[in-house]
């Protein structure tokens, strides 16, 4: 049962969570049937990932994603969406300059988004302002990022040696300074994601990232079951095995997230 169905989930909304330290939920989705069940069952962010890429599109990673294809899953989840907040991700290369990252993100606030993610760290700060300043909300994406594959050389977890966890714990600070509204930590040491969660006063949400953050975020095709992974990350949970329908799941998803029952140590790194 929605915990919102007649309150907006907003940025002051998320904040007042962490100040009250009331854990969080987000899950991905890419089309209004499962965005409103995913809003229904009290999720309070939707991300509109470019994650489609993989679990949509049949790629082996989230490059090929463009603006025009997130745009319109971005389109197909606001019409389905009851009042979580819709985040939507700007596909590899949507920001690679200032200008193009103004533009692309105005795209994306009109087609319905709520804010948008950036993945990067210090390389995207004063993107973060701009948007910031003309009254764009920014999540910035630190550890694993997706779209920098390439470089990181392979899905690896992020921030294990000192000089990598000093770099994204600046990072987060300096992303917070600029305006950044919101982190998402992903694939890094549970340790480490607390520290930065403890140290900043925006909200931050995890995937294998601990339980310490303020949010937890999932692909929703990997909280029913539905995708395929050929070596599944640990921070991976089936939600369908004990429920008897997609909104149970999303529902067991949720109450998990809020008791701090998930994640659990198996589930971090």
């Amino acid at each position: 049962m929605s915990t919102h169905k007649n309150k907006p989930i907003t940025i002051s909304t998320l904040r007042k969570l962490k100040k009250t330290s009331e854990k969080f939920s987000c899950l991905t989705a890419y089309e209004a049937t499962i965005a409103e069940k995913i809003s229904e069952a009290g999720v309070e962010v939707i991300l509109v990932g470019d994650s489609l890429g993989m679990v949509i599109q049949g790629h082996d990673s989230t490059l090929p994603v463009t603006m025009d294809q997130l745009i319109y899953h971005l389109e197909c989840v606001a019409r389905g969406n009851v009042n979580s907040h819709i985040m939507a991700d700007m596909p590899f290369m949507s920001y690679a300059t200032e200008n193009l990252a103004y533009d692309n993100a105005m795209r994306l606030m009109q087609a319905g988004a709520n804010s948008v993610k950036v993945e990067g760290g210090e390389w995207i700060l004063k993107t973060t302002e701009l948007l910031s300043q003309r009254g764009i909300p920014v999540c910035a994406h630190l550890g694993l990022t997706p779209q920098s594959i390439n470089r990181l050389g392979g899905y690896r977890v992020q921030g294990r040696d000192l000089d990598d966890k000093n770099r994204i714990l600046s990072e987060a600070r300096q992303l917070e300074d600029t305006g950044a509204e919101i982190i998402l930590l992903e694939c890094v040491p549970a340790i480490l994601a607390e520290e930065i969660s403890s140290s900043l006063t925006v909200p931050t949400i995890g995937i294998g990232a601990g339980s310490a953050t303020d949010g937890q975020i999932m692909v929703c095709y990997d909280v029913i079951g539905a995708y395929s992974w050929e070596n599944q990350p640990k921070f991976v949970k089936n939600f369908m095995n004990e429920a008897n329908s997609i909104s149970e799941a999303f529902e067991t998803y949720v109450s998990e997230v809020k008791n701090l029952n998930f994640p659990s140590a198996e589930n971090s790194f």
